[in-house]
Order: structure tokens, then sequence, then C-alpha cells
């Protein structure tokens, strides 16, 4: 018998590599640690790592994606999202990329001040940094620690350019400075929705926030005066692919400025694990759906080849960016990247940031 329910989480199982491992952890937990197992078996509580890393900011070279870098407050997600390619690097930590990865987070609470250095070394080249490429920046523990604001804080402070991505409406609590930078043309919000359907999040992605509260999320920011966008991500066959241009319509009602889609992805552990819940949550088109993924991913799971990984190829992946073009054309919604402004940056002063 389990020692710990696994009820309410994303994974359905959670093999356990053996790497490394970090000590120093903290209990912490949401609303679904406080309720009581269906199966009578000690709710799983969530754990916090504190991880003490030397540099903050990741550069990467990838012309899949808009940015050269990125910075990631948190590692481990507690949203839960089954697809997330950000689980196998729980692998590097002694911990599974299956439920650990939702439940045993990590924290990086000098996040500001190892930022605080980088953007004070001479000759540093400004460009726009994206927050929550990995892992989202605002899931519940933010409310907690605070992180992803206080790096925030120090963009605006500089007047350096970032964007935000994230499944999260908790992104409002940040609106006051988000909305500041927003009107300096230095910030940007992406919000991703992947369903607006409650049955299906519910197993898909059980601890993020409701799509329908991701769209007002968006009205929200748009009325601030912050552009958004709207990321349709990711897109699953069979499971999801039916509310594309519903969730584009939504979008584009609540003011969206642009959108942009991705296929679903299963690189490394994620593909098992994405498979373990086709046949816990839908055995009756589990074999359709990966069928359907492999079709678009030259005959695998995963393709992690530039420039077909973010679209796929293939009659369906075809299918898919026709019906997106003429769901945008109708609904108004461009599909360019947004523009943020770089001239106003100001190196931070001395050791320690302005306060706002």
């Amino acid at each position: 018998m389990p020692i710990e329910s696994i009820q309410g989480r994303g994974a359905t199982r959670n093999a356990v590599p053996t790497r490394f491992n970090l000590p120093e952890r903290l209990a912490e937990g949401d609303w679904l640690d406080e309720v009581e197992a269906l199966d009578g078996v000690t709710a799983r509580r969530t754990t916090i790592t504190v991880e003490r890393p030397k540099s903050i900011l990741t550069r990467n070279s990838s012309p899949d994606i808009g940015f050269d870098r990125s910075v990631n407050p948190y590692r481990g997600c507690e949203h839960g999202c089954i697809y997330c390619f950000a689980r196998p690097t729980h692998a590097y930590h002694d911990l599974s990329p299956g439920v650990d990865f939702e439940s045993r987070l990590f924290i990086k609470p000098d996040a500001a001040k190892l930022l605080h250095a980088a953007l004070s070394r001479p000759g540093y080249d400004v460009a726009p940094i994206a927050l929550g490429t990995n892992t989202d920046p605002y899931q519940p523990i933010e409310g907690r620690f605070r992180i992803t604001r206080s790096i925030i804080e120090l963009l605006t402070e500089t007047g350096h350019p970032f964007t935000i991505t994230t499944k999260s409406n908790r992104v409002l609590r940040d609106l006051d400075l988000i909305a500041q930078a927003a009107h300096r043309g230095l910030a940007a919000v992406a919000m991703s929705v992947t369903s607006l359907d409650p049955s299906i999040s519910r197993t898909l992605e059980p601890r993020a926030p409701a799509g329908l509260k991701r769209i007002a999320a968006i009205r929200e920011l748009n009325e601030a005066g912050v552009p958004t966008l709207l990321a349709v991500a990711p897109i699953v066959p069979q499971i999801t692919d039916h509310e594309l241009e519903r969730i584009v319509a939504a979008g584009a009602e609540a003011g969206a400025r642009a959108a942009f889609y991705l296929p679903v992805r299963l690189p490394h552990e994620v593909a098992p694990l994405f498979r373990a819940w086709l046949d816990e949550h839908y055995p009756d088109r589990a074999a359709k759906v990966m069928a359907t993924i492999q079709s678009m991913r030259g005959g695998k799971d995963n393709d992690p080849s530039f420039f077909t990984r973010m679209q796929g190829q293939g009659p369906w992946a075809d299918l898919l960016r026709t019906r997106f073009a003429a769901a945008t054309r109708k609904a108004g919604l461009g599909t360019g990247r947004l523009k943020l402004r770089r001239d106003l940056f100001r190196a931070p002063e001395g050791r320690q940031m302005r306060l706002l």
C-alpha cells in the first residue's frame, strides 16, 4: 500500500531516478493538500528545497523561440500539467519527473540578487528577459515567497524589458508593477490556455487555475494597458484540439493582441508519463492520441529537431496550422511577436536595488 496518496496530482506514476541529492526542505502546500485522500492514504504534502545557484540568467541560441535569455525562479511546478516538457529536469536531483516534479519543489530566493549582479556587469547587452519559460513563475508558492515579484521589481526599476508566460491569473497580483512597465513599452504577458472545459483541465493540469479564469485575466491585463498574447498551448490531439477555435475567439474577445499555438511535445520521461495518464483517464482513445502525436513527430513520441519540434510535420500538423490561421483571421488576431523597448535600460546602482 502506498505511504502517500497522489490523489489530485497530474502524473499517475512516480518512478525515481538516482543521480543527485539536495538537502534543506520546508513544508508547504495548498488547499488540495488539506483534503483527505479518497483512498484513505495520507495526502502527499508539497515540500520545498532552497536552491542557491551561482547564476540565474540562462542563455539559449534556439532558432525556435523568440528570446535568448530567461530567468526561472522555481524548479518543479505545482500545477501538475501532465504534458510539461520541464518534467525531466527533476531527474538531475534524484527525483522523479512524475509526482515529485509536482510536489518536491525548489525555490531560488537569491534570484533578484543574482540578476542584479548580471545586469551590473560592464558591457551587458540588453534584450528582453523571459520569465516562465521552464516552470510557471506564478504557481501557488509565489504567493508566499514572491520571488517573481522581486525580479519584476528589479527589471522595472532598471528599465529592462521582460516577458511573462504563465497559466495563472495570479499574475494579476503584480499588475501594479507589470502595468507600470508596460506603459513604458517594457513588458508583455503571454497567457497559456489549454482548455476551457473543467472536466478536461481537472486531470490535464489539475492545480492550474481554470481556463475561464485565465481568459478573465487577459481581459484585466488588457484593460490595464498590458499587451497580452494568447498561447493555445499545448494542443493535445483528440483531447483539446476541438476547442481551438473557441479558445481563440474567447482570447480575442478578452482583448488579446496576438496569438500562437504549440502542439504537445513529449520529450524524455514525459512520454511514458503521458502514456500512463492516457491509460488512466482516456483509455478509449489512448492509441489514437499517440498515433496522431507520432504522425506529427516523424513516427516517434517526440521530435527534438529545430524548426519542426514546435509546429510538427505531416497532414495533421498542416490541418492544425490551417485551422489556427482561419480562427485568428476570423477573430482579428495577429500572430506576430510584440516588440519591447531596450533603450530605457539603466544598470543597477551599487550592490543593492533602489526601492520603488
